[in-house]
């Protein structure tokens, strides 16, 4: 235990931690709060620039809450360690389940390893919070705030930090941000500041097409202070791409993969294995090319795409009900 847990009240040692990590650093102050430079009503904290992820190519990965983003996430990073690409895959969602189908179980989050050790991370040691999973793709799981409790960013903020820190980062290819549900807040776009190029997974249906709607205008905003623009969308368990398609047309975006509702994506879930471990069953071999073909493209370079996200009437006019 911290000498501060024991002498002051909770709010007096939060302050006293921030102040000692403030001075280690270097820095008088907290980072400055600004307003509205991401777009109007923003408020938020800028990424700090010595933690620019330099190197590697950062893929992050959105879409709405069960819409297979982690799924899509770790067979993606096979098909690049396939191609010979060094991969680390970051979960940024506190159910902590981006990597299960790569490593086999639920790994322990950054956060809670980090307070474990009362935030002195120099205590901590590589395979204390990254796993190797399938393929050699090297696995991290941030977690999230207690619910109801803090921001995404930060902790994706501290997860950064730490693989810097440790030089995790010099010696990868490709990172892959793998991001919870909708964006709702500044802090959920925090993987954006590090990003090269976002991906949304969505499905043939109005809420899915709706959610992609939302975070095509999140990337926009951070569009304007950072690097990221948009690769394009993967239609996800969908028989059909018409709606996604019609809306991508509308708007001026693109898919650039598209997986059919196939019952083995499911199965493999269950089974706590990426697709790249199954047999080699037709529908299985099929899903595998598409990957890779998705992670070839993504690796040769994508244009930058710059939508323009629909207002809320229009696209209820587009794809709503009768």
């Amino acid at each position: 235990m911290s000498p501060l847990d024991s002498k002051l009240p909770p709010a007096a040692r939060a302050n006293a931690r921030e102040q000692e990590g403030l001075k280690k650093r270097g820095l008088g102050a907290p980072p400055a709060i600004r307003k509205g430079e991401d777009g109007e009503g923003s408020l938020q904290v800028h990424q700090d620039p010595s933690m620019k992820i330099e190197g590697a190519k950062v893929f992050s990965v959105y879409g709405k809450g069960g819409i297979g983003k982690s799924t899509t996430s770790s067979n993606l990073s096979v098909a690049f360690a396939s191609l010979g690409k060094r991969v680390l895959q970051i979960g940024c969602d506190p159910k902590h389940d981006s990597t299960f189908t790569l490593t086999g179980h639920l790994q322990p989050t950054v956060i809670d390893i980090l307070k474990e050790v009362d935030f002195h991370a120099e205590e901590l040691r590589p395979e204390d919070f990254m796993t190797e999973g399938f393929n050699g793709v090297m696995c991290v799981e941030a977690g999230g705030p207690p619910a109801g409790t803090g921001c995404g960013g930060y902790v994706v903020g501290q997860t950064v930090k730490l693989l810097k820190q440790h030089h995790l980062l010099e010696d990868t290819d490709v990172v892959i941000f793998d991001v919870l549900g909708d964006v709702v807040c500044g802090g959920f776009a925090a993987p954006l500041q590090h990003a090269d190029r976002a991906m949304i997974v969505t499905a043939n249906d109005f809420d899915s097409i709706y959610a992609m709607n939302r975070i095509i205008a999140a990337v926009r905003a951070k569009a304007n202070n950072y690097k990221v623009r948009l690769a394009g969308c993967v239609a996800n368990r969908s028989k059909d791409t018409d709606e996604v398609d019609r809306y991508c047309d509308a708007v001026g975006f693109q898919r650039i993969a598209h997986m059919p509702d196939y019952d083995a994506i499911r199965r493999s879930r269950l089974k706590k294995k990426t697709l790249f471990e199954m047999p080699d069953e037709e529908d299985i071999v099929m899903a595998r090319k598409e990957y890779v073909r998705l992670a070839e493209t993504l690796w040769n370079g994508t244009e930058a795409l710059a939508p323009d996200p629909m207002e809320d009437r229009d696209i209820f006019e587009l794809l709503g009900f009768d």
